[in-house]
């Protein structure tokens, strides 16, 4: 197929990237791999330019690396275990500790509200949620494994205040990223025409 009329882009390098783009899980991660901050300074530069509504670039990034990871791991599993009550498992408390320490960048991904616009808070959180496709995409571009979570701690009373939130400004889970020991499958989805409706006229 033809490159689209006025584009100066390899259109089918674009699609390919789209299409392979898969989650990498902290399980498939190289143990002790480490992504240089540059190529992490790229990925969040790529997200930053997600489309945003009036301007608002809603999206906030934690970076933890190195030593930080590690403080992480303690914050999240501290909070868990002071929130949990009957529902403690030491299963989760350990993953909690421990899991970021497999990772070489944790990404928290905030949301913050705009005080100066009015804007309806979903279409902030559609914002966020395109800056992260561009974190997965340029990780995809780089070779690397990564994958957005909304557990652990993402709804846990106090979590938002440790990664600079307040107010009405939300957290809405974690990048975790790690240089790549097992590939993700290929994937898979349904035709797109059952999911779509053509009116032409």
């Amino acid at each position: 197929m033809e490159a689209a009329i006025g584009t100066s882009y390899d259109t089918a390098q674009i699609n390919r990237l789209i299409r392979t783009r898969r989650s990498v899980f902290v399980s498939q991660f190289r143990r002790g791999g480490v992504i240089p901050d540059e190529i992490i300074g790229e990925l969040l530069e790529n997200a930053n330019w997600a489309p945003t509504h009036k301007l608002t670039e809603p999206w906030r990034f934690t970076v933890f690396s190195g030593a930080g990871l590690k403080k992480l791991g303690e914050f999240q599993a501290g909070l868990y275990r002071q929130n949990a009550g009957a529902r403690f498992k030491q299963e989760k408390y350990d993953k909690l500790l421990n899991t970021p320490s497999a990772c070489s960048h944790i990404i928290a991904i905030g949301m913050r509200r705009s005080v100066s616009v009015s804007i309806p808070e979903m279409e902030e959180i559609a914002a966020v949620a395109c800056a992260v496709q561009n974190l997965y995409l340029s990780a995809t571009a780089y070779g690397l494994g990564g994958y957005w979570s909304t557990g652990g701690i993402t709804f846990e009373p106090g979590a938002a205040s440790f990664f600079g939130l307040e107010g009405d400004d939300k957290l809405l889970g974690f990048f975790y990223l790690g240089v790549i020991e097992t590939p993700s499958g290929a994937g898979s989805r349904g035709p797109v025409m059952e999911k779509t409706v053509w009116i032409r006229g």
